[in-house]
């Protein structure tokens, strides 16, 4: 699957959807494996680890929060084995025009309460 195709595309779609729907009902985070797995359930192949994910996500949050006002509906991702996001979220969250401060877990928790407040008014 590559970018800015129509299958890209698609994947990307469910990949908001998916995420919005859990911030929606204050679900927790969901591990890249359940993720791959919904993903698949809807018809998009999305290894866990390899290919697409982490543009997919970091398109996702883009697309949800061009300007940086918006939280990051990446920060609903997380790894199995530490319960939090990679790395590559906290680059995200830390680049313009995001620029999220504190450490790590300030960042994530702020974000994910973010996301809770965000998606109860809507």
């Amino acid at each position: 699957m590559k970018k800015d195709t129509l299958e890209y595309e698609q994947a990307l779609d469910a990949v908001v959807d998916v995420l919005r729907e859990r911030a929606r009902t204050g679900a927790a985070p969901l591990t890249y494996g359940d993720l791959s797995s919904e993903l698949a359930r809807r018809g998009h192949h999305v290894p866990a680890f390899e290919g697409p994910m982490p543009y997919l996500l970091e398109d996702a949050s883009v697309r949800e929060s061009p300007d940086g006002t918006p939280p990051l509906l990446s920060a609903l991702v997380v790894l199995r084995e530490t319960g939090q996001p990679s790395g590559g979220f906290f680059k995200l969250a830390r680049r313009a025009p995001y620029e999220r401060p504190g450490d790590d877990m300030e960042l994530w928790v702020e974000e994910i309460n973010r996301l809770a407040s965000h998606f109860s008014v809507r």
